[in-house]
């Protein structure tokens, strides 16, 4: 683990910069004078259960108050929002970053190096390829609230009635998907998303892909290096034997195509599971879940999708509190349990030891009573730790997804839009200074 960490940011001589910078802000900041009343922290965040978690957190201690501002999710809202308040130095104290996003993040001195500030006992509590994915150069900028190995859900009902094993391995899926459309031939087994980047680098980590590293002080970029080249292929094949249905995630259509069940099946993070129960009721007890299927069953190995952690800001005048609100909402059975009070989540913790709360808070009568969380919890093992995303991954994903709609549509292939994407984000990493190699 150590060697991995030193080399998961290369840019070297600008994160030297950023540490210096961060740690002029650290001297700064401060916990308030004694006797002169709470510290207050502001919080943005887009994620589900926030306000409750900070209305539980104001009540049960008097030393810090928590002001919550939920922003928009997505690049065109809470994204772009952190960004300028961070330019303009008013950034709030606590922010929610999704891990395809921290590396830019860090790179333009948005989060606080919280290295020195993370005690080891908080860190021995958080599943390592979590924290791995939040340490970059060796330094940890922010702290994992949860983790979403890729899983496959499907609907039992179907593949019972026409006697099609659930697939173990991914020879095996494409045979489960000529079974499904030959059962039914308007039926498909999955979609692949033209807007589903984050899906494609999933399963293409769990493949062994590196689409970034570092080496040195520089970044190596190979999006289409050989196990990524094998997935974008397989998937073709998918596409041009139409075996999968080729949509945009969460666009009505897709939906409705796992409403009515033609499509019976769907390739995603943990956290789906809870996003399925409420956008398609009428599955209850029809649909279940399996490990993702593999390339080597000997080996076995996954990526995820989703995710998010919690950073505190350069600007914050309240780092140790800050940091302390964090620990408290990652790893306290309370924060979760207040955060579940909203509604239902399936997001894994990033923290195994608070599986249990997760477990006995959710109802998975719609799983059939499946014991969901224990499943999430043996594939988070098999969570491979040599993925690293990039430095500016926003750019990279809008031109990917770009390509995707075009090969959707009979226009391209997904390697080439995969080619594309590298090609168009290779001037975004020039533009910072950084060293870039390529396949």
């Amino acid at each position: 683990m150590p060697g991995r960490r030193r080399t998961r940011l290369a840019a070297v001589a600008l994160l030297t910069t950023v540490t210096l910078i961060l740690a002029g802000c650290s001297s700064s900041g401060g916990s308030g004078t004694a006797g002169s009343g709470p510290v207050h922290l502001t919080f943005w965040s887009a994620l589900r259960g926030t306000q409750e978690v900070v209305d539980e957190y104001n009540r049960v201690q008097d030393r810090i108050r928590v002001d919550y501002q939920q922003v928009p999710s997505g690049p065109q809202g809470g994204w772009a929002k952190l960004s300028n308040a961070a330019r303009a130095g008013n950034a709030p104290d606590v922010a929610t970053m999704e891990y395809p996003q921290l590396p830019g993040y860090a790179i333009d001195g948005v989060p606080r190096d919280l290295t020195d500030m993370l005690p080891e006992s908080v860190r021995r509590k958080i599943l390592p390829q979590a924290l791995d994915l939040t340490t970059l150069d060796g330094r940890v900028y922010a702290v994992p609230v949860d983790i979403e190995p890729m899983v496959f859900f499907y609907r039992q009902d179907v593949f019972t009635k026409y006697g099609i094993p659930v697939p173990k391995t991914w020879t095996e899926f494409q045979s489960a998907a000529r079974a499904v459309k030959r059962a039914d031939p308007g039926s498909r087994i999955a979609s692949f998303f033209t807007n589903g980047s984050q899906h494609m680098a999933g399963l293409a980590w769990q493949a062994g892909a590196q689409w970034f590293r570092t080496a040195g002080d520089t970044w190596h970029i190979g999006m289409d290096d050989a196990p990524t080249r094998k997935v974008a292929a397989y998937w073709q094949g998918l596409v041009d034997q139409d075996l999968v249905r080729v949509e945009p995630v969460d666009s009505q259509q897709w939906r409705a195509h796992l409403q009515n069940g033609e499509t019976v099946g769907y390739l995603a993070g943990a956290w789906a599971a809870g996003s399925l129960m409420k956008s398609t009721p009428g599955g209850k007890g029809k649909w279940a879940i399996a490990p993702l299927p593999q390339w080597d069953p000997a080996k076995p190995s996954l990526g995820t999708q989703g995710g998010s952690t919690f950073a505190v800001t350069k600007d914050s005048r309240h780092p140790e509190e800050a940091l302390d609100f964090i620990t408290w909402m990652v790893t306290s059975p309370d924060a979760l349990r207040a955060k579940l009070s909203s509604g239902v989540s399936s997001a894994y913790p990033a923290v195994p030891a608070l599986v249990p709360v997760a477990r006995k808070e959710m109802d998975t009568s719609y799983y059939s009573g499946q014991d969901i969380f224990g499943l999430f919890q043996q594939s988070a093992q098999l969570v491979s730790p040599r993925w690293q995303w990039g430095p500016r991954m926003t750019s990279t994903i809008t031109s990917v997804e770009d390509g995707f709609a075009r090969a959707g549509a009979g226009s391209g292939t997904i390697v080439g839009s995969l080619r594309e994407g590298e090609r168009r984000t290779l001037p975004d990493l020039k533009s910072l200074g950084l060293s870039v190699t390529t396949n």
